[in-house]
């Protein structure tokens, strides 16, 4: 039986275009809840491994040339750009 308060098809008020979404539930939800963990923990470890990489490439490069610390804070400022860059790539 129809809701008596619900507004009939092609009534201003029906939003006849909206498409019908299924129940969710507490299983619906906590399967989004973990999609979403593990999207934005991939994306930190995703971030942390390329600053480290960078900041591991200035070290070596300063004892290979003996520029210590000038190529450790130039590949550390590039590691955090671009795990900025990775982050923000994947969050939007």
């Amino acid at each position: 039986m129809a809701d008596p308060n619900s507004p009939t098809p092609g009534h201003p008020d029906a939003d006849d275009d909206a498409p019908a979404q299924p129940p969710t539930g507490g299983a619906e939800r906590a399967r989004r809840g973990a999609r979403n963990y593990m999207k934005y923990t991939g994306m930190a470890f995703q971030m942390i491994g390329i600053m480290l990489v960078f900041v591991f490439a200035g070290i070596f490069l300063d004892g290979r040339f003996d520029t210590s610390p000038w190529l450790t804070i130039v590949f550390s400022l590039l590691g955090v750009a671009g795990g900025l860059y990775g982050a923000l790539k994947d969050f939007i």
